[in-house]
């Protein structure tokens, strides 16, 4: 059995995103890290919430999502799991995606009135921590 894995996760009231999309992100991020590992067991519902003081319900349609999406593998009586990595997008889903994700990112940072090699230079280096993961 694989280890429970502790999940350094935390919710920011200021953010934008509803904390569903939180706590998905945020799991994400660590599986991308590599912090996470295929097969690693995730807190039940009632423990994730209770340590992020959210409703049970948010957490549980976190999980439900990021298992539809096919980032956990739900295992009957077991709990949920880290899948293994497959490309889980196709090709122009995830190009749809990238191209949202640097619309909405431009539209955000724009009015900061940072010189352009600023801003590249942060998302150069806050993608570094993901590059030994995959690049394409």
């Amino acid at each position: 059995m694989h280890r429970r894995a502790p999940l350094m996760l935390q919710i920011v009231t200021g953010d934008p995103r509803p904390i569903i999309r939180q706590i998905g992100d945020g799991i994400k991020r660590l599986v991308a890290g590599g912090e996470l590992q295929p097969g690693d067991a995730l807190p039940s519902v009632r423990g994730l919430a209770q340590q992020l003081s959210v409703n049970p319900n948010t957490v549980a349609k976190a999980y439900a999502e990021l298992t539809a999406e096919g980032w956990l593998l739900s295992r009957a009586g077991l709990g949920l799991f880290v899948a293994e990595q497959r490309q889980r997008l196709s090709d122009a889903e995830r190009e749809r995606r990238l191209t949202d994700a640097v619309d909405r990112f431009v539209g955000d940072v724009i009015g900061l009135d940072y010189p352009s090699d600023t801003i590249l230079d942060r998302v150069a280096g806050e993608l570094s921590h993901y590059s030994s993961k995959k690049t394409a």
